[in-house]
């Protein structure tokens, strides 16, 4: 990255969201957490998470913590999956509604709804998986 001149406020930001965007680590594990392969997604998010320092970090911890969340649920760990899927929320509250060419919003509420069923101990059968979504696709 060159600093040759000073940036205004955000480029870096917007900088280090494209590469990340152009990242195919980035793509595989979106496709991973679609896919609801929570394991080889955690991976993926991991690796980009700990190269990452500026203000990415906190949208792939929560999405990293989201997808060890559904790990913990579908392995029986009820409670490690009602704190990480917390956590992961919380994380993300403080995010746009996009993030990595993701639809933020669309995630929260899946995943926030998961999440008040889990702290009521209540059944996620009939709760669909939270996706990462484009947010250009049309989702609602």
């Amino acid at each position: 990255m060159s600093h040759a001149a000073a940036s205004p406020r955000g480029e870096g930001s917007a900088a280090e969201e494209m590469q990340l965007i152009s990242d195919p680590r980035l793509q595989a594990a979106v496709a991973f957490f679609n896919a609801g392969d929570w394991y080889a997604c955690h991976d993926g998010f991991e690796e980009l998470w700990h190269e990452t320092q500026g203000p990415m970090r906190p949208v792939l911890q929560g999405l990293l913590q989201i997808a060890v969340a559904e790990l913990h649920q579908e392995r029986g760990n009820r409670h490690g999956a009602t704190v990480l899927m917390g956590e992961g929320l919380g994380r993300l509250q403080g995010c746009g509604a996009v993030a990595l060419g993701l639809c933020l919003d669309s995630l929260r509420r899946s995943a926030g709804n998961r999440l008040r069923a889990l702290q009521a101990q209540l059944s996620l059968a009939d709760l669909p998986l939270p996706r990462l979504e484009d947010p250009g696709a049309g989702h609602r």
